[in-house]
């Protein structure tokens, strides 16, 4: 790599970095799902020790995440010759999957037909719980959930009310977009913002060190807020410039070929 490219990898490392708030078993979680979600994808335990240092996380730190991740059932290995290869259960594999859209999707649908299901105290409420585990649902409060989509059949206790036009208050937008994710996201829109265009001639390694600080970043906000239209969104959010920022980056650093990671001194 030559001193330019050097320092341009370090610099954009620099900026995306945060090792104070970094957890290593959720960074590799964000590798994993980035590069090696396929069945039979596997990382060896060099390739993983190589991407992930130059965020200043120590081998050491490595290996205690890994052992949580087997222990949690995300993560399994097994040894390759003299060497160790780690790769996604298949419980990992269904986790990853479940959030690979809400992660990667570009331009998501604006939705455009909504309902508020309502219960009363011992009365629903169970359902009404249920009923907020779906993606479609936020809970506006204990008692009431905004959906889009076509209001379900079969509530039985819940009342079902069907809108045609919505006024979302303040309060609402400020409880669905915390200030603590308002404030993630301008951090990551800034950092991205300030990494010029990578080199031509970057190595498989440092794209993947890259590409999972961003998407590890990226995976942080968006799975925290609940992917609304812009009615929704609290003065000044950034989330929209954010993720076309995420993606013109992410479509400069295409993802490494497993065999290069692996291979690699």
């Amino acid at each position: 790599m030559s001193t330019k490219q050097n320092q341009w990898f370090e610099t954009s490392v620099a900026q995306l970095n945060d090792p104070q708030n970094l957890r290593v078993w959720s960074i590799i979680v964000s590798l994993f799902g980035d590069l090696a979600q396929k069945e039979g994808a596997q990382i060896s335990g060099g390739a993983l020790t190589r991407i992930i240092t130059p965020m200043g996380i120590k081998p050491e730190a490595i290996r205690v995440a890994l052992h949580r991740l087997r222990k949690d059932g995300w993560i399994e290995s097994a040894r390759a010759g003299r060497a160790s290869v780690h790769f996604l259960t298949e419980f990992g594999r269904s986790q990853s999957a479940a959030v690979t859209p809400r992660i990667y999707q570009r331009n998501p649908p604006a939705p455009t037909d909504w309902h508020l299901l309502i219960s009363e105290d011992g009365s629903g409420q169970d359902m009404l719980d249920d009923v907020l585990l779906l993606p479609n649902y936020i809970a506006v409060n204990r008692h009431t959930a905004l959906g889009h989509g076509k209001s379900p059949e079969n509530l039985e206790d819940l009342l079902a009310v069907e809108v045609s036009k919505i006024s979302v208050p303040s309060w609402l937008k400020e409880r669905l977009f915390p200030q603590e994710l308002q404030t993630a996201c301008s951090t990551l829109d800034v950092a991205l913002q300030r990494i010029s265009s990578p080199p031509a001639t970057l190595g498989a390694e440092q794209i993947a060190t890259l590409r999972t600080l961003i998407v590890h970043h990226w995976r942080r906000i968006v799975l925290r807020h609940p992917g609304l239209p812009p009615l929704f969104h609290p003065t000044g959010w950034r989330g929209e410039s954010c993720r076309s920022r995420v993606f013109d980056l992410l479509d400069t650093l295409p993802s490494p070929d497993l065999s290069d990671l692996n291979t690699a001194p």
